[in-house]
């Protein structure tokens, strides 16, 4: 649960400064179908091609690949 107000313009006055892409992305994070179908997509841990590819479809995004080991 937020612990801050989320009625109180207060709370929201950073969103005057971030980019398009970080305001996007504050919407989305808070979105539940978002949050379902991620969690459905990173259940294993290593999603199949198919199953990130229909979540990459519905919402939009890509993902850079990580590198397997921290240099």
């Amino acid at each position: 649960m937020l612990s801050i107000d989320w009625r109180s313009p207060a709370a929201y006055a950073h969103t005057k400064t971030i980019s398009a892409a970080g305001f996007a992305w504050e919407y989305l994070r808070r979105n539940q179908e978002y949050q379902e179908d991620f969690l459905a997509a990173s259940a294993d841990g290593n999603p199949r091609a198919d199953r990130l590819e229909r979540f990459v479809r519905r919402w939009g995004l890509r993902f850079p690949k990580r590198p397997r080991r921290i240099a």
